[in-house]
């Protein structure tokens, strides 16, 4: 988790059950806080992800061999300026590559949006 508030020190954990084998997602759609969150395979696919999230301001990135995909959240890090079907339709398909990464959650961005670091 990465605060974007003020400097801070990522804070780094494991985590079980994501499945990834390979690249990161990242969301600044985190409740409570909507810090940057991330998990990933390697710092390299993460680091991607997250400047991703940095440089446009807010959003959902995947990071893999392939480069970085962005859904761009550019109000308050939560919202899009899009029309709607746009919105889901890059929404499915980052969510379609976590799952072809190895995910087997059902809805991988809204189970990383709900993890709270304690």
């Amino acid at each position: 988790m990465l605060t974007r508030y003020q400097p801070a020190k990522p804070a780094l954990a494991f985590i079980e059950g994501f499945g990834l084998q390979q690249g990161a997602l990242a969301s600044s759609v985190a409740h409570d806080s909507h810090n940057i969150i991330a998990v990933g395979t390697n710092a390299e696919f993460v680091c991607q992800a997250v400047n991703k999230i940095i440089a446009a301001q807010g959003g959902i990135t995947i990071a893999n061999k392939q480069g970085v995909e962005l859904l761009p959240l550019p109000i308050a890090g939560l919202m899009s300026d899009g029309d709607g079907d746009s919105v889901a339709a890059r929404y499915a398909e980052l969510d379609n590559i976590a799952k072809q990464m190895g995910s087997p959650l059902h809805a991988p961005f809204m189970t990383l949006s709900l993890w709270r670091y304690w």
